[in-house]
């Protein structure tokens, strides 16, 4: 059963259409790279996956549950409990350390052993070392690492992933897509990226490409 399923959403945003009658299943434990163009609808769908968006027509359907049929209260426990978000930029807080910024949802909502996991994450990710570094002292990479060990605090089963070696140079941005593929494989957290890059497209199970809020094709592992 699928863990991510778009059933004919389409979305439009004052009359103009982002994307139009997509349907996709995504796999428990699958990693899939969103490719396409700039505004073909990437970010669109990675908002709609994280019930940080919703359709204007159709459903997205996270865990079993249909994200627009969610109040507040609802959603809010969904994005916490299901989903984790890695950004191009980081998004890191800079006054706060490594550990402090992978801690920080855990505080927020009030989890037992929140450093303790926290610590737990950072060593997933090889980063147990630098736990008391400021963000300032960290490399793009380093601090791209933090910031999974952060998505992944809650153990969450959807990771969503924008652009996320797009600040990094290419042996850096490899480090993080191997990592990605790492925590699908054996974590069965299941991964969605978009990119722009081949390359990082090429760690995926599957590529779905977008041409102007459509799919166009979908390639399965044989064909990249």
């Amino acid at each position: 059963m699928a863990l991510l399923r778009f059933n004919r959403v389409s979305k439009s945003y004052s009359n103009v259409p982002a994307l139009a009658d997509i349907t996709l299943d995504i796999a428990r434990g699958e990693f899939v790279a969103v490719m396409g163009r700039s505004g073909c609808g990437k970010s669109t769908l990675l908002n709609l996956a994280g019930a940080m968006d919703f359709p204007s027509s159709g459903e997205v359907v996270l865990d079993s549950v249909i994200t627009s049929s969610l109040g507040d209260a609802g959603l809010t426990r969904l994005r916490r409990e299901k989903v984790g978000f890695v950004f191009q930029s980081f998004q890191l807080l800079p006054s706060l350390s490594a550990v402090e910024n992978v801690e920080l949802p855990l505080l927020l909502a009030r989890r037992p052993r929140a450093r303790a996991t926290a610590l737990d994450r950072l060593r997933q990710v090889e980063m147990h070392d630098l736990a008391a570094r400021l963000p300032y002292q960290l490399s793009g990479g380093e601090q791209q690492r933090v910031a999974i060990a952060r998505a992944l605090v809650h153990s969450p089963a959807l990771l969503l992933a924008d652009e996320p070696t797009g600040n990094l140079d290419s042996a850096t941005g490899d480090v993080i897509l191997r990592l990605l593929r790492r925590i699908a494989d054996t974590h069965a957290t299941t991964v969605l990226m978009a990119t722009h890059s081949a390359e990082a497209a090429n760690q995926a199970d599957k590529v779905v490409r977008l041409h102007d809020g459509r799919v166009r094709e979908i390639e399965e592992p044989a064909r990249l």
